[in-house]
């Protein structure tokens, strides 16, 4: 099985903005996923890599039937193959200073052997050793993996044209039968957002997802989780199924880019510190229930588990925070994502939101009500497409043009699925309102939750067709991004090799003294989560018991890293906790009391 050169990943971003990056950093070895459940989107791309490599695009169009599997699988052809033909480039390449054969190896992590064999075929003096180095490296070049992620929410019914639902043609399910049936091996498909049963029951139908041999898949499953408590749910549905969950990829539930799904109070290292501990403990349970589910199929089995990783992600910053988390938690990868915004050579920004977010601080970034699935989102404020919805509140016409339908899911006002961002559910929405007496406090607060709602599906995807010069929709060329809050922390556009070399720790571009610890970072956003839902609790038994379990919860976390002395050991961070420890109490005690009064 080939396994990763890097110690990091990409992760996905967005729709567009890491759409292409295989393209763009697979050759260099460095793995990355891109969304695939935008098949508009998907179709653009099509054309612009077509044409990038001189051969005749043929649209997909949507009278064809199964037009979206099409879209992606055919996508995902593409993109194997030009990362293929760059592979097959790089070794003819000869070596030289600052071209891509070079980079490859001097962007490996600093205590790789093949960086070593690198710098010493460099500076060797013998012409036949050196050839003989240069001929191994080179035979040992391999690309990044290229992954894909389905978010399991986006999983809306379509219909044909005489309004009848397409069978199997849900969102999520279409773009899951896109990438079964692409020639792309050694890769991995990310589910993120929770489990999705008729999702997961189709993988059943495809057999590349079998294992050909211990440890072995063409195509694996990874699972996005928030704690292991999700990551062993969900792992036994798939193992019922006789399907090999091959990686949990671990992510703080506040600390990250784009939807977040707080957890109760529970914090990122006490969750990793419980992976740790219980990593035998989850693989023997999913085996004892994986194997006798292959062998009632009359599949491959194996007495000895398949292996399965442990990668985290969300807020990590520092080249000593990576280390930490890869040494301590005994981890396979770190997933660096929202740092990644500011490289134009592994992510797809255009240039009016780069320099957005090249200027952001953690004013610019808030965790908003703005998505339409409902679920809290980061969101950087000042964007196109921000001043875009503000502009149609202020003319009396919010809410916007909904074209993908990817989000329509309400039915409070009609029989068919709506978006909560659209002209449509917005006007319904805000009627309702007016007829219902409310006070002028309540009336503005729910106002104000209506008028949040954005579209997302395009202003996700726009910034590739204002890139590449591709118009996705007509008239609408507004931009939304989502990074985590890290990005308040990282101002310098910079280039792939810069990155990696900040990651491994033989650079710094943070050129910030202020920032916290990760953990700290992370600490902080959870107190200002439950201030919030203090606020909101009310005199609901429910939501009062979530916030006292939640606040308890988070001080058992600090009590973690109190004894995490070798990492949180600086007076700032001490005092942080200190800090922290006392505004919980502080919180949960007049949370308390007024509940008594």
């Amino acid at each position: 099985m080939q396994t990763s050169l890097h110690s990091f990943h990409i992760p996905v971003m967005g729709l567009a903005f890491t759409v292409d990056s295989p393209i763009k950093v697979a050759r260099f070895g460095i793995p990355s996923v891109m969304s695939i459940v935008e098949d508009r989107l998907i179709e653009m791309m099509r054309k612009h890599y077509y044409g990038s490599i001189n051969e005749k695009y043929t649209p997909i169009t949507t009278h064809e039937p199964d037009y979206r599997a099409k879209r992606i699988t055919d996508y995902l052809n593409l993109v194997f193959k030009i990362v293929n033909e760059q592979i097959e480039i790089l070794k003819a390449s000869a070596f030289k200073a600052g071209n891509d054969l070079a980079k490859y190896f001097e962007m490996l992590p600093t205590n790789n052997k093949l960086r070593e064999l690198y710098f010493q075929m460099i500076q060797s003096p013998d012409g036949s050793k050196k050839a003989s180095l240069q001929d191994y490296l080179k035979s040992q070049i391999v690309s990044g993996s290229i992954d894909v992620n389905i978010m399991t929410k986006l999983d809306g019914n379509n219909s044909g044209n005489k309004g009848v639902v397409i069978e199997d043609g849900t969102d999520a399910v279409s773009a899951l039968r896109g990438y079964a049936l692409s020639a792309l091996n050694n890769s991995s498909i990310i589910f993120s957002a929770g489990l999705n049963p008729r999702l997961f029951n189709y993988l059943e139908k495809f057999t590349t997802f079998d294992a050909t041999g211990l440890g072995e898949f063409s195509k694996k499953v990874v699972i996005k989780v928030s704690d292991y408590r999700s990551a062993l749910i969900q792992g036994k549905y798939l193992a019922k199924k006789g399907i090999w969950v091959s990686e949990f990829r671990l992510e703080s539930g506040l600390n990250c880019g784009g939807h977040a799904f707080a957890t109760d109070g529970y914090l990122m290292g006490p969750i990793l510190e419980e992976f740790k501990n219980k990593r035998e403990e989850l693989i023997t349970t999913l085996h004892a229930i994986y194997s006798p589910a292959i062998k009632a199929k009359g599949k491959l089995a194996f007495d000895s588990p398949h292996p399965i990783k442990i990668t985290a992600q969300g807020g990590i910053g520092t080249a000593s925070e990576n280390e930490f988390i890869l040494r301590h938690y005994g981890v396979d990868s770190t997933g660096w994502g929202t740092p990644f915004l500011l490289c134009p050579e592994a992510t797809t920004v255009d240039e009016n939101t780069l320099g957005l977010l090249s200027k952001a601080t953690k004013s610019n970034i808030n965790l908003s009500n703005n998505s339409p699935l409902g679920v809290r989102f980061h969101y950087l404020k000042g964007t196109t497409s921000e001043n875009e919805k503000l502009t149609r509140i202020e003319s009396g016409k919010p809410g916007s043009p909904c074209t993908e339908k990817h989000l329509a899911f309400n039915t409070e006002f009609t029989t068919e699925p709506i978006c909560t961002a659209s002209h449509k559910y917005q006007r319904l929405k805000i009627e309702q309102l007016k007829s219902l007496n409310l006070s002028e406090d309540e009336f503005q607060k729910q106002l104000d939750n209506v008028y949040a709602k954005e579209c997302l599906c395009v202003g996700l995807s726009n910034s590739a067709s204002l890139e590449y010069k591709q118009p996705f929709l007509k008239r609408l060329k507004s931009v939304t991004i989502c990074p985590g809050p890290n990005i308040a922390f990282f101002s310098e556009i910079v280039s792939l090799q810069q990155m990696t070399d900040h990651i491994y720790g033989r650079a710094d571009i943070l050129q910030r003294e202020d920032r916290p610890h990760m953990f700290i970072n992370e600490l902080q956003l959870y107190i200002d989560y439950l201030k919030e839902q203090i606020e909101l609790a009310g005199e609901e038994e429910k939501r009062i018991q979530y916030c006292i379990k939640f606040g308890e919860n988070m001080l058992a976390g600090i009590n973690y890293y109190k004894s995490l002395d070798t990492v949180l050991d600086t007076i700032s961070s001490k005092m942080a906790l200190e800090q922290a420890e006392n505004q919980i109490n502080t919180m949960l005690d007049c949370f308390l009391i007024k509940q008594k009064e």
